[in-house]
């Protein structure tokens, strides 16, 4: 077992989860040095950035909790289920709670979050995470959760700095720490044990391949929007 890169999250070299990571290292790699990730921990992103940022991000809040729910529904074990159902008690109580909080410091209206214009990279990425509810795949919710999760993870624990104001802060603190590196360690375990093997169908680790790749490109994207808009 080895880490990737300078991730903490530890993953077999030689396993499918650790491939899936190379075939996307660069984009990888560019989402984590991001000028909004840059920005974010200098804590010079200008509002109007942070507030359609955010605004945009919590749209994937609905869909992120059915992902959730369907995990619970189609994992093949008991103590995947019940670690999944424990995440969506955390996400309710900590996450809802920084965005609500936040937009209130932002000045943003609430007809302005529950009810904007999505930007493309959110839709993408949305129906990504609707579709894979829609599949009652478990190795396939997995993909997108893995990406998500841990991708955030890495850029959160890319930089030592501390900003200041708390919109700020908050949001690398709920991606960053021991709860959160578990978290996403039981995931990519869990990807790592579900994975189709040599013998299973070939084309279901193909299509869970094209998945993983797609979701790291709409996360590249996603950052970029903010700045491009």
């Amino acid at each position: 077992m080895s880490t990737i890169d300078n991730s903490s999250i530890i993953v077999d070299s030689g396993g499918a989860v650790a491939e899936l990571l190379r075939s996307t290292e660069r984009r990888w790699v560019r989402a984590v040095n991001h000028r909004f990730v840059r920005e974010l921990f200098a804590g010079t992103v200008h509002d109007t950035v942070m507030r359609d940022y955010l605004i945009q991000d919590y749209q994937f809040f609905e869909s992120f909790l059915s992902m959730l729910g369907a995990c619970v529904a189609y994992a093949d074990e008991l103590d995947a289920k019940l670690r999944f159902a424990r995440q969506l008690g955390m996400l309710v109580a900590d996450e809802d709670t920084y965005f609500v909080d936040s937009f209130a410091e932002l000045g943003v209206d609430p007809a302005d979050y529950l009810r904007p214009e999505l930007a493309a990279p959110t839709v993408g990425f949305r129906d990504l995470m609707d579709d894979s509810v829609a599949s009652a795949s478990y190795p396939q919710l997995l993909i997108v959760l893995v990406v998500a999760e841990w991708l955030y993870l890495d850029w959160a624990e890319s930089r030592e700095e501390v900003p200041q104001r708390a919109v700020h802060r908050a949001w690398i603190d709920l991606h960053r720490g021991d709860a959160f590196r578990g978290w996403v360690q039981f995931l990519v375990d869990e990807l790592e044990r579900v994975f189709p093997r040599d013998g299973d169908q070939g084309s279901d680790a193909e299509a869970l391949a094209r998945s993983w790749k797609h979701a790291v490109d709409l996360e590249c994207a996603f950052f970029d929007h903010v700045y491009d808009s």
